[in-house]
């Protein structure tokens, strides 16, 4: 019985929000009133107000400790920790760039007997040896690193400072026996020469001559002749070119051998 009243009047006093400065005043007008009425009257409003004053200071009493109460109970809020984020390790991955190689080109191949050979083995040849000039005409021999025991081919290069209007190339090859004549090449066009192969004198004869009308230009031009040695080890000691040309300057003439080049 007593924890319900107990429980109501909690109830009542939290759910109460007394006008303390309203119940001052009433009862100030109650005890400021005039003292000659009805005495039972008076004390009895007097013993009422005496009550509800009595409730309303027990209702703020209750309030009050309740809420010293809640506040003693309250737990006290935990403290926030900020923990600050630790940096990404970077994490390096070099990959070396390895140097590319260079592509290194096959070396020219020059089949024996075919009568011109691949683009690649046009290259003009650089002799120590066998120069000669004349005029506009520069000239030298040599026979081709590519030539073997059985087979040989003899370059002449020839360079021209101006046009020339006439050209006649002789290349002579000594028969040493068995020496047979497998082909020959020029770099300017076939077309504009013409070519024959003889055996005279003891040696194979190549010959290049310029068809009438015709022009050869200003340059750099390679001619070659190519052959079977025959049995044993030739020599080209024997062996020889000879250039006549006409020019605007005039004629010019340059002879030669033909040197190894290894």
């Amino acid at each position: 019985m007593n924890e319900e009243i107990d429980r109501r009047l909690r109830e009542a006093a939290e759910a109460h929000r007394p006008d303390r400065a309203r119940m001052l005043a009433r009862v100030e007008r109650g005890m400021a009133g005039p003292a000659v009425r009805h005495r039972a009257q008076p004390f009895a409003r007097s013993g009422t107000r005496v009550a509800l004053a009595g409730l309303a200071a027990g209702g703020i009493l209750t309030t009050g400790g309740l809420a010293v109460a809640a506040i003693v109970t309250k737990p006290a809020p935990s403290p926030t920790v900020t923990t600050p984020a630790a940096p990404s390790p970077t994490v390096s991955s070099p990959h070396p760039t390895s140097a590319r190689p260079t592509p290194v080109a096959p070396p020219p191949v020059t089949t024996p007997g075919s009568s011109r050979p691949s683009p690649s083995a046009t290259s003009s040849p650089s002799p120590t040896a066998g120069e000669n000039q004349n005029g506009p005409l520069w000239s030298a021999g040599s026979l081709d690193p590519k030539s073997t025991v059985y087979w040989t081919q003899s370059d002449l290069v020839l360079k021209t400072t101006q046009p020339l209007t006439s050209l006649t190339v002789d290349i002579r090859i000594v028969q040493t026996g068995g020496a047979k004549s497998t082909g020959t090449w020029q770099t300017l066009p076939s077309d504009d020469f013409t070519v024959t192969v003889q055996e005279a004198g003891g040696a194979l004869v190549y010959r290049w001559v310029l068809k009438p009308g015709l022009t050869v230009p200003a340059g750099t031009h390679e001619f070659a002749v190519q052959f079977n040695n025959g049995p044993g080890v030739r020599s080209a000691a024997g062996d020889g070119y000879r250039v006549d040309a006409q020019g605007s300057g005039g004629s010019a003439s340059v002879r030669g051998g033909f040197v190894p080049t290894r």
